[in-house]
Parts: C-alpha cells; structure tokens; sequence
C-alpha cells in the first residue's frame, strides 16, 4: 500500500511538470464588436521567453501604436512565472467581419503560431461630445471639404474640383498625411492639377469660425454623361496634435498624437444634355469658346511637289475630346493621313491652348484646283448657342507638270487625247533596293583576323597581373580577417537593412540582430541577455572596452525605440554603428 502511494504521487509530481512546462502563446483582443471609428488593442502572449517574433499582416487594420513589449518574470515560492507580452493598437478600414490571421514565435527551435480571431466592425458609433477626449477635440478641430465649381454644368464642359484641409488653431499637424481612398472620376474625364508637395498655408473662415486651410489637390473634370453623376469621396488618414490631459512640471498642457481618418464626402454632379434646338449637322463634340483657321504653306506650286494644309482649332474648352472637321480635295490630288497634334495645357479653367491636323498634298497634275470652306461647329456654354465658323475659299495652282485628261479636254478638241506623263515622275519609284557590293572583302589578313590571332597573347600579362594580385590578396590575413567580419556584420543586419525607412520595424529587426548575434558568438540564451551579463561575457573574450560600450549603447538605442520615434537620420546612424561594431567584435573576440 505504501509502494502504490510513492507511486501515485511520483506520476502526479510528474504531470505536473509536464503541464508547467507546456508552451502557451495565445491572441487575445481587447473587443470582438467595434465602430469603424474605434481602435482595437490586441495582445500576443507567451509563457516562455522566444525568439523571431513574427506579427500577422492586420489586413482591413492599420497600426496606430505599436508593437509595446512588456515582460514579467517572477519566483514565488520557489516557482518561475514568466510572461511575455507584444501588444498593438489597430483602427478598422472597412466594414464588415475581418479575420486576424496568425502570428508566429520560435521558442527552443519549435516554431508557434497563435489561432485566427474575428471580429466584426460596424458602422461608426456615436463618440461622446467631450471637450477633454483627444478623439473629439481631433474630429472638431480638422475638416475635409470637397469644393464644386459648377454642380450643373452641360455634357462636356469643364468643372473643377478642389479639395481643402481646414485646421483650427487650437490643434496642429506636424507629420504627412496619408490617403486611404482616392477618387476613381468613372464617368468623367480628369486630370488633376499637380502642386509638387508645395502645400501653402492660408487664413480663411469655416463655419463662421477662423481657421487655417491647404489645397491639398485640384481636379479638372469634363462630364461623359448626363444625369447625376456622383464624385467618389477622398479620404485620408492624418496625425493631429491635441492638447491632452497631462501636464509638464510648469503646468502646461502636453500634446496628445491622435490619428485620425477624415472623409470629405460623396458630391453629386447634375449634368444637362446639350440642346436640341439649333444644333448644326456637322456638330461633332466641341463645347467652349474657340477659333478656327485653314492654310496652307504655299499656294503655287508644280506637280509632284508638296504643299502643307494645316487644320486648327484654338481656344478654351473640351480640346482632347472631340475630332476636327476633315478635308474634302479633288481627286487629282494626292492626299496623306493628316498628322495630329496637341499643344493643350490644363489649369484650374480647364483646358487650353489648340489642337491641329497637318495635312500633306502632293499635286499629279497641272492645273487650278480650288479648296472649298471648311466649317466647324461648337457648343458654347456661357451663351448656351451652337456656333459655326467657316474658313476661307483659295485656290492651289499648279503650274508646271502632266496634264490630266480633263484640262486636255478642254483645251483642244480632240476628246480621246491621252494624259501625257513626264519622264520624271516619281509615282513609281522604288523605296527599298537589295543592292549589293560586286567586290567582296576577304576575312584572311583582314584587321579583323589579326585582331583574333594576336589577341589572346596580349591577355597573357592581364591574367599574369591578376594571379599576382590575388596572392597577395590571400596572403592579406589582417584583410582577409577584416573583410570576413564586415561579412558576417552584414548578414545578421540583413533583414535591418530592409527595413530602413520603417524605424519602427528597422529598430525590432535591429535587436533580433544583435540577439542572435550573441547567441552564435557567445552561445547564450535571450532570457539570459542581461546588459551587465554581456559586458562580462564580451570582456572576458578579450574584446575592448569601447566596442563594448557601443554594443551596449545600441541595446539601449533599439529599447528606447519602442516608445519614442525615431527620424530616418537617427536609423542610418545605428545602422552604420551595428555594422561597424559586430566587425569590431568579430575582429577582437577570442
């Protein structure tokens, strides 16, 4: 009975460390329902200390705090309790049922991964009117407006659309915003207006109150079709500085970051149709205010010489959208595909400038032919009137050359009298010839075959000097010691590397680095990765001081990180120091 009762309590002791030594890393979220207008504050959380902590990618989230890493490692009564915390701050950018996906942890070589969570986001909820939540005094402070210059314009004519960031000046905002959605314009034509980034401030009035605002973007818009046509809002996503409810020693008020996502708007356009009344036959699109104009580059000429015609229209209105009236030339006129061209530039107004077909006309020939007017016809919206413009009547002469049946008709009697053709036309001449040289130059004691024949003996001292070169390269040992160590430097600071415009990111993979930098050279653990701890260790294998004082200093530099940003400027440093000092390292350890 006795033997049955060690036994018992031997598989009991047993299981239980089997249970306490049981790996959990889990995700746990602060709300499963939340507004499109709240945040969501997730937790991923080990029983054990781990390496290579990898976060899911949060799509339909964007990280607005984040990642915080708390750690808690305590001994009561003889019994470790450890845990290990990452922890983000989400806000929603859509609606509707969003699955988080998995993060993932190497902890002993095993690797973990937490389960999926969904949650829901609804519509936005109502966020309490308060004067001190540095969410409402964000909302109140910073508008989006999206401002119309003709909200019923006709089908074609140009509108503007411009969108403003009012700022109050009770608020600020120091960082660049960022845009979530932009405007797809479908049933428009568009261009926008490019400011460079050159954002200048200016004092205006919104809602009867003073505030600051930026134009932000400018659209030129032309309406393909009629009916209300609706403009897609613009949203982004902006930083504001908020005064918050702490303090500093002297009593003022600190500033609270607040990321915001504005919207400015659904627009809806009514666009008329062009009236019926009036409309000219030839119509074919035009509406603004514009001139139109045919010449030519010469009016006499001999046959099988060119003339240019040019057709040009000229003003302010829908340019690019609509086609110039065509050409109509007697027969005996040989006619290329006119040559288009735009000289058309767009502001606030909309387009502006002229739009050109460049004819080519080579006469057969001799011979007066006449060039009939030309009319273009356009919608002018300011007066609502169709307007037709016709071009002047003028003759082409064509004075020496081949006479055309017809002219021969009429200037002697004899009807069946044939064209006569000059000997040098050139209507068929051929444009590509196959000619070939009659005497062939022969390869043997060409340049060519000296150049191959003695060229592989004048590679001979280059193959020479490079032998040289790379003995003494091998026989560099302080080199070749030093190159090995700016090696290794750079493959732990790999995946930094990469991560250099993202300080945040940057700084994580910075610490992973240098972790597992020490764990290869000084075969140690993280949880044992105390600064006190790695100084002995790294002095104690005949590094120097300094080196390891800039060690310990970049430690410092990736936990500061975590709770303050850092410029881009800042993260290069670190980046050069980390290499430099892991080949200082790699070059003095022992």
């Amino acid at each position: 009975m006795k033997m049955k009762s060690i036994l018992f309590l031997l598989g009991f002791v047993l299981c239980s460390i089997t249970v306490t030594a049981q790996v959990q890393f889990d995700a746990k979220v602060s709300k499963k329902k939340l507004g499109i207008n709240e945040r969501l504050r997730i937790d991923f959380e080990m029983n054990q200390d781990g390496d290579n902590f990898r976060p899911p990618s949060f799509d339909g989230f964007r990280v607005v705090g984040g990642p915080n890493q708390s750690i808690s490692n305590s001994w009561i009564n003889g019994k470790r309790s450890f845990s290990k915390t990452y922890s983000y701050f989400l806000s929603p950018q859509t609606r509707g049922k969003i699955t988080i996906a998995q993060a993932t942890i190497e902890i002993e070589g095993e690797t973990y991964k937490t389960l999926p969570v969904e949650v829901e986001v609804t519509a936005a909820v109502e966020v309490p009117k308060d004067g001190n939540n540095a969410d409402y005094v964000a909302s109140e402070n910073v508008h989006l407006v999206a401002e119309v210059s003709n909200s019923n314009p006709y089908l074609n004519e140009a509108l503007t659309v411009t969108y403003k960031l009012y700022v109050s000046h009770d608020v600020s905002i120091t960082s660049q915003w960022r845009e979530i959605d932009t405007p797809k314009y479908a049933d428009f034509w568009s261009q926008n207006i490019d400011n460079q980034n050159n954002f200048k401030v200016y004092e205006g009035k919104y809602n009867g109150e003073n505030y600051r605002y930026v134009v932000l973007r400018t659209t030129v818009l032309y309406p393909q079709k009629t009916g209300e046509l609706e403009i897609e809002p613009l949203t982004l996503d902006i930083p504001i500085d908020v005064q918050g409810n702490r303090r500093d020693i002297f009593g003022r008020r600190l500033m609270e970051r607040v990321n915001k996502t504005i919207s400015a708007g659904k627009r809806t356009i009514n666009v008329k149709p062009l009236p019926l009344e009036g409309k000219p036959d030839g119509f074919n699109g035009a509406v603004g205010d514009f001139t139109f104009d045919v010449n030519t580059n010469k009016t006499q000429l001999n046959a099988n010489e060119s003339l240019q015609l040019d057709v040009k229209v000229s003003g302010k209105g829908n340019l690019k959208l609509f086609t110039l009236p065509t050409v109509k030339l007697p027969n005996t006129l040989e006619v290329y595909e006119p040559e288009h061209s735009e000289s058309v530039n767009t502001s606030i107004g909309g387009m502006s400038g002229s739009v050109m077909d460049s004819y080519t006309v080579v006469p057969q020939f001799k011979g007066t032919y006449p060039v009939n007017p030309i009319t273009f016809s356009f919608f002018d919206p300011k007066t609502e009137k169709y307007r037709t413009i016709t071009s002047k009547e003028f003759t082409i002469e064509v004075e020496n050359g081949p006479i055309s049946s017809a002219t021969a008709n009429t200037n002697s009697n004899d009807a069946k009298k044939q064209v006569v053709l000059s000997k040098d036309n050139f209507k068929y001449i051929k444009l590509d010839a196959n000619l070939e040289p009659i005497a062939q130059k022969s390869f043997f004691k060409s340049p060519l075959f000296w150049s191959l024949l003695g060229g592989p003996f004048l590679l001979i001292p280059l193959f020479i000097l490079a032998g040289k070169k790379r003995k003494e390269r091998l026989n560099d040992v302080e080199g070749n010691k030093l190159r090995r160590a700016n090696k290794l430097a750079k493959k732990y600071l790999s995946e930094a590397k990469r991560n250099i415009q993202n300080p945040a990111a940057f700084y994580e993979a910075l610490e992973r680095a240098l972790h597992n930098y020490l764990k290869a050279k000084l075969n140690i653990e993280t949880s044992e990765m105390e600064k006190g701890l790695i100084s002995k260790m790294l002095l104690e294998r005949n590094v120097e001081a300094p080196t390891v004082e800039r060690f310990i200093s970049l430690l410092k530099s990736c936990e500061f990180a975590r709770y303050a940003s850092s410029s881009t400027a800042s993260v290069q440093q670190d980046y050069s120091k980390a290499v430099e000092v892991i080949s200082n390292i790699d070059k003095q350890i022992q």
